[in-house]
């Protein structure tokens, strides 16, 4: 789930090199960031599946709604966006429901 959260903010950092100066297509090609966000999310896939030959995904998929809680935390940190209460007490509201799901004592 972090390497999902790191990669969403690697995206937003692709999406904002982006301009209207020259094509999507050829600014996509040269987006340093979207390349390695997409590197990011192939390394985290391999993880996944290493993972999911484990662990049953009923168990496992829960988690990735933490990243409920990551993204507008490194939003925060990394792009200085405004982390409001109301994320603060929906992610803590997402981790008690990832609590109960899995079951966890």
């Amino acid at each position: 789930m972090l390497a999902l959260s790191i990669g969403q903010i690697l995206f937003k950092l692709a999406a904002r090199g982006l301009d209207g100066t020259e094509s999507l297509l050829s600014q996509i090609m040269v987006n340093h960031f979207l390349w390695i966000a997409l590197a990011v999310y192939a390394i985290a896939t391999v993880f996944w599946i290493g993972l999911l030959r484990q662990i049953p995904l009923n168990l496992a998929y829960p988690f990735v709604a933490l990243a409920f809680f990551f993204v507008p935390v490194l939003g925060h940190w990394i792009l200085d966006e405004p982390l409001r209460w109301q994320n603060l007490v929906g992610a803590l509201a997402i981790m008690v429901g990832v609590w109960i799901s899995v079951g966890l004592e």
